[in-house]
């Protein structure tokens, strides 16, 4: 297993000593399997697609611009 270091803002440092019964590095491995299984995903997803880069980036745009607009950040 390769072990990696990271950087951790002091208040979430504050946090993770007054519950030091949590096994920290599970929470950390656990939080970049279920990312990478979302990566893994959405490359299947595109791997299938049609779409050109510029298409998807335009389809992107309107989505973001849909939900900003409905939850009123613009």
């Amino acid at each position: 297993m390769t072990n990696m270091t990271l950087a951790i803002p002091q208040d979430l440092v504050e946090v993770m000593k007054k519950h030091k019964e949590i096994k920290w590095s599970e929470v950390a491995r656990q939080a970049l399997l279920e990312k990478a299984e979302e990566l893994r995903l959405m490359d299947q997803i595109a791997a299938k697609s049609r779409l050109t880069d510029r298409e998807a980036i335009e389809i992107g745009r309107k989505i973001n611009a849909s939900l900003a607009k409905r939850h009123r950040f613009k």
